[in-house]
């Protein structure tokens, strides 16, 4: 510890793989410190797409037995360091990285039974890089009574605090946002990982570019209706969303309405309509005027053009580094805060008993 605390400037490698199963972020980041107040240097990004292997491997995971989920633990964990290292080499850096901080991929996640899991072992990543890794950040505020998400709230009150709000549109929608004091932050909707299901299974593309097909469609009133009336919407924070939650709740509302013959573009504009509706109604009722808008989604026009029809918010979108990348970089800060001993998971925003410091560290 005391090693990282005497160093002026700590340079971190974050790795982020998302639920929407698009593929892993690599974010090499330099953190110094001025008057207490933290400045990030993204020195370089790595997105890489998943093989159809892994996709379906990470996709079925949480179907398969303990045994061989004890297996994938260890393979993607090998798979995490082996790209790290790469990554490394390409960039000239090995010498250069101090730690390395991996969310891993989200198996399991159901907090009020006090399950979370995070899969992609840090011995295998440490052995592979020869480097310090933090991982596993969830499940202490799980252990603590919190829902373990949403935990990048940390690295938005601490990087991005020049915004009134910072909206991630990821697998799920996910917001944070200042009250007084407080850091409030919450999973609103589903956001590309419902879009993405449907274009890969339909019509074999990863993602319906800038949101075109689901443009041509037309709303589906019963089907809006029912989405937006679904019972998560009208609980209050900390609540978070994970897959479990779509193939119960979500999924079989969108299937009762393609089993009637609806028109895929129109079942794609309805659920659009609705991620716009329910992110807007967040907007709204707090009165956010500046909104940083990252992740995958910010790509969808579409998308962005429905929330703006529904707010008079300002949103904010930054560049292609900070929009692909913001995530790996905050569990990359995740990371160094661990290492300092310092809070990294706020109480206000997963409703844990207090705030904690998350994650755990394996050294090569």
């Amino acid at each position: 510890m005391a090693s990282f605390k005497s160093l002026k400037k700590v340079r971190v490698i974050g790795l982020m793989s998302g639920t929407s199963l698009d593929g892993l972020d690599l974010c090499f980041v330099e953190f110094d410190q001025n008057n207490g107040a933290w400045n990030f240097l993204i020195k370089a990004t790595k997105g890489l797409a998943y093989s159809a292997d892994w996709r379906d491997r990470l996709n079925g995971a949480f179907l398969i037995s303990q045994d061989k989920l004890q297996q994938l633990e260890v393979d993607y964990g090998s798979f995490l360091g082996n790209e790290a290292f790469i990554f490394m080499e390409e960039n000239g850096i090995f010498d250069e990285v101090d730690l390395i901080a991996s969310h891993g991929h989200t198996v399991f996640h159901e907090p009020e039974k006090g399950i979370t899991v995070q899969i992609g072992d840090g011995d295998a990543i440490a052995k592979l890089t020869k480097k310090p890794v933090v991982n596993n950040f969830r499940i202490k505020d799980v252990q603590l009574g919190g829902q373990g998400a949403p935990l990048v709230p940390v690295g938005d009150a601490f990087l991005f605090s020049e915004f009134d709000a910072c909206l991630n549109m990821g697998g799920i929608a996910n917001i944070s946002y200042q009250i007084n004091t407080k850091r409030i932050a919450f999973d609103i909707a589903p956001c590309n990982l419902p879009l993405n299901k449907i274009m890969r299974q339909s019509y074999q593309k990863e993602y319906d570019e800038s949101g075109v097909l689901a443009k041509s469609g037309k709303p589906i009133p019963d089907l809006l209706a029912q989405l937006d009336l679904l019972d998560y919407y009208s609980i209050n924070p900390p609540k978070s969303l994970a897959v479990e939650w779509l193939n119960e709740k979500f999924y079989p509302i969108v299937y009762s309405f393609l089993s009637d013959q609806h028109e895929l573009p129109d079942i794609l504009h309805t659920i659009v309509q609705h991620e716009a509706n329910q992110i807007a109604t967040v907007l709204n009722q707090n009165k956010i005027k500046t909104v940083l808008v990252t992740g995958g989604g910010t790509y969808n026009s579409f998308l962005i053009d429905s929330i703006h029809a529904r707010t008079n918010a300002e949103i904010i979108i930054p560049t292609a580094e900070i929009i692909d990348f913001k995530e790996a970089l905050i569990f990359a800060f995740l990371g160094l805060l661990n290492v300092l001993g310092e809070v990294n998971t706020f109480k206000s925003v997963t409703g844990a008993a207090c705030d904690s410091t998350g994650g755990f560290i394996t050294y090569p």
